[in-house]
């Protein structure tokens, strides 16, 4: 113990002599313009540790300096990225603003085909529980819709609203089952019913003896009093004619795509 003491001190007084020894010098450098053999022993004495106190400052000085760099780029990347994110939710509302563009561009070169009043509404839901083909449109009796009335999309045959309130409306569309639309098959001119089966559409009654291929047109006829004549319905994807009997087995694709129908015409004039 008494050991460890004594190098203390020694320690000690070695580290007072040496700070004595650079305050002479400093005081030799000021008043004295020649250098002793003292000031040159104490340069060659303090030169390794001012090297190393010098390359001390200067890396840490670097380390700061490298420190604010990287918290600047770090700055600079949130900002950047927000600013990204931004852009894309601008690039996904015009990209969005497109689309509906073409859509009302398609119902209203629809809309001009149509003789008839139509007013145009927007889907705000469709039926979620799959019982029932329905969706339900965003106008209603204020807009001057009431039940039994044909609703179209630019692409053909939605189907009819079956109930209204003040501002929204009740469609069933031709997929359901509870659906029946006078139709004609186009290149054949038979005449059918077209009835929803939940997915699509069987055509009932189409004679048999009539010539129906895959890929032929289905449309309105006209005659019900309830869709006008000759709006797309679907396309014929498969018929079957038995020997025997007197009806085709036929069955056919909706020409509109419920899945994503967002916009329709109501037409106002077949009502009953």
């Amino acid at each position: 113990m008494r050991d460890f003491l004594d190098l203390q001190k020694r320690l000690f007084v070695l580290v007072i002599l040496f700070l004595c020894a650079l305050l002479l010098y400093s005081y030799n450098l000021r008043t004295k313009p020649d250098t002793n053999l003292f000031e040159r022993s104490i340069l060659v004495l303090t030169e390794p540790l001012s090297q190393g106190v010098t390359a001390t400052t200067r890396s840490a000085i670097t380390l700061w300096q490298d420190y604010l760099s990287l918290v600047g780029v770090k700055q600079e990347n949130d900002s950047l990225r927000q600013e990204l994110k931004h852009l894309e939710r601008i690039q996904i509302h015009n990209n969005e603003l497109a689309a509906e563009n073409a859509r009302l561009k398609g119902l209203l070169q629809f809309r001009e085909s149509v003789e008839e009043q139509a007013i145009p509404a927007q889907v705000i839901s469709a039926d979620a529980m799959n019982w029932f083909r329905t969706i339900t449109i965003n106008k209603g009796t204020a807009s001057g819709i009431s039940e039994n009335m044909p609703v179209m999309a630019a692409s053909g045959v939605v189907g009819r609203t079956i109930k209204c309130a003040a501002n929204s409306s009740r469609v069933l569309l031709i997929t359901d089952a509870s659906s029946a639309v006078s139709a004609l098959i186009q290149n054949s001119r038979t005449r059918t019913v077209a009835r929803g089966t939940g997915s699509g559409i069987s055509c009932e009654y189409a004679a048999r003896l009539d010539e129906t291929g895959v890929g032929d047109h289905l449309v309105t006829s006209g005659t019900g009093g309830v869709f006008p004549k000759g709006v797309p319905i679907g396309i014929i994807t498969m018929v079957q004619t038995p020997e025997y009997g007197l009806f085709q087995t036929i069955k056919a694709k909706p020409a509109v795509d419920f899945s994503r129908l967002e916009e329709v015409l109501v037409i106002v004039k077949h009502q009953q």
